[in-house]
């Protein structure tokens, strides 16, 4: 692999970082709160399939009542 000179390398990074698209502060907000109802959803989904398979396998196997 070529060595390459640091000060290039400095300006081929800034170069690509000013090709990025960053999000507006609205969009990284609004995206925030999508994962952290995702989120709450998907604990709440895992939680019912939790509680029925322990009553399914407390039913099949006689324990618990």
């Amino acid at each position: 692999m070529a060595k390459t000179n640091p000060f290039k390398f400095i300006q081929e990074v800034r170069s690509e970082t000013s090709k990025v698209t960053w999000p507006t502060r609205k969009e990284t907000a609004v995206t925030t709160v999508m994962v952290f109802i995702m989120v709450m959803i998907a604990s709440i989904f895992f939680l019912v399939a939790d509680q029925l398979m322990s009553l399914g396998i407390g039913y099949i196997l006689g324990v618990g009542g």
